[in-house]
Parts: C-alpha cells; sequence; structure tokens
C-alpha cells in the first residue's frame, strides 16, 4: 500500500513579514494599541510600516495566529489583549525618584547600543526614513535652541524598531516615560550655559550615519559613548549609591 507523502513545510515568513508582526506585537504589548482598540486598516498600516497591503495581511493573520487580534467582517481588527501566557502587558511602575532614572540609564547603556548595532545590520528604507525624519525634527529644535524629549524619543524608538527585535522593542516602548523623564532632565541640562545642543545633535547625526552606512560596530559604540555622555552629563558624577 503506497504511503502519502507528508505535507510540505510551509515557507518560513519574509523579512518584511516578521519586521512588521514583531513591530505590530511590540505595539500591542506597550499598549499603544490597547486591549479592544480597533487596528488602523491595511491601507494605513501599509502606510505607516511602508510595505505592501500583502505582507500587512500576512502579518496580521500571524498576530490572528498568536490570538492576539481577532477579526470582525466589515469592521476591521481589534486587539483580544496582552500575550496570553503573561496575561499582561508589559509595564514599568511610574518614576519615583531620580533613581529611577539613574537605572533607566544603566538599561539604555546595555540595551540600546545593540538596537544601533542590529538596526545597522537590518534597517529597510521604511524604517531609515523614520530615524531620518526623527533626526530632521531634533536639528530644527536644535537650531531653534530648543530640546524636545519627544523628538529624542522618537529618534531613539525608531531605531528600536529598525533592529527588528520585538524584546528590545517593547522593554523601550514600556519604559517610555522612564526614558522620556531623562532624556526631560538632560534637555534641561542641555540650555544651560555649560550646555551642548550642537554637540549632542552631532552625536545623533553619526548614530545615523553609522546605521545608513550598516557599519553595525560603529553604530554600537557612537550609540554607548551617546548615552553615556548623557548620564554623565545629567549626573555629573553625583550618582546615588544603588547598592544601598
Amino acid at each position: 500500500m503506497a504511503r502519502t507523502a507528508p505535507a510540505p513545510a510551509p515557507a518560513p515568513p519574509s523579512p518584511l513579514v516578521q519586521r512588521v508582526h514583531h513591530q505590530l506585537r511590540a505595539r500591542i504589548a506597550s499598549r499603544e494599541y490597547a486591549p479592544h482598540s480597533r487596528l488602523p486598516g491595511e491601507h494605513d498600516l501599509s502606510a505607516i510600516f511602508g510595505v505592501s497591503r500583502p505582507v500587512i495581511r500576512e502579518a496580521l493573520r500571524r498576530l490572528r495566529e498568536d490570538g492576539l487580534v481577532f477579526s470582525r467582517q466589515g469592521a476591521g481588527t481589534f486587539v483580544r489583549g496582552p500575550e496570553p501566557e503573561t496575561g499582561k502587558a508589559l509595564t514599568y511602575a511610574p518614576v519615583g525618584t531620580i533613581a529611577d532614572v539613574q537605572r533607566c540609564y544603566e538599561f539604555r547603556l546595555e540595551v540600546e547600543p545593540a538596537n544601533a548595532f542590529y538596526a545597522a545590520q537590518r534597517h529597510n528604507g521604511a524604517a531609515l526614513e523614520t530615524i531620518e525624519r526623527a533626526l530632521d525634527l531634533l536639528r530644527d529644535t536644535t537650531y531653534a535652541h530648543r530640546h524636545r524629549e519627544d523628538a529624542d524619543y522618537a529618534f531613539h524608538i525608531a531605531i528600536a524598531e529598525a533592529a527588528n527585535n520585538y524584546f528590545f522593542l517593547s522593554s523601550m516602548q514600556a519604559l517610555k516615560e522612564h526614558i522620556t523623564v531623562g532624556m526631560k532632565l538632560h534637555g534641561l541640562s542641555l540650555l544651560g550655559p555649560s550646555g551642548d545642543l550642537a554637540g549632542v545633535l552631532e552625536e545623533h547625526a553619526a548614530i545615523f550615519t553609522a546605521i545608513r552606512d550598516r557599519d553595525a560596530h560603529a553604530a554600537r559604540d557612537m550609540m554607548r559613548r551617546h548615552i553615556q555622555g548623557s548620564y554623565d552629563r545629567l549626573f555629573e558624577g553625583k550618582v546615588l549609591d544603588l547598592a544601598l
């Protein structure tokens, strides 16, 4: 009796599908797309991520398989809630003390150089354009002798998205309040008489150039120097003893 040949294994998803799938998962985990909310339509998602609608459809199909979203005919796709194995979205306690800001900088020193490294290796055209738009906004505010933490955060989160790693990205999004508080305090220090807004803009521009040129090692090193410099400028050597 002839044996039935096993069904061929499904083809792995394309890199674009993986990228969109990971980024949508991160946005759901961080509650940017809250439980029971409606996701943007396929046309809008296509524009947001710079990919075709078939890529969006496949990414949404994978989210449905994950149990994160469900579809209502004629109404769209809705968030079911956080991932079932965790039971809740990744969150952190609100910023309470300057020690929380210091600890957040320690976290950023470990994670963001890796984000820059992988962004240099993995970015596509749409991801690079998003980073560059955030850099342009930083440049405009610097020329106006101002600092905007929302533009600063947009630059760093765009790099995290370009790195195409759900775990890094969801952590960065969950820590948005902590990161932006640190950025705000750092921005205020740059507006003082000894501040160096232009120098910090150059640091951001150098990170972008290394990512654009796919120089992963330079991107990682420049990001580390940038965050360490921000840490040093903000705390001026007067950091807390977190062992206490």
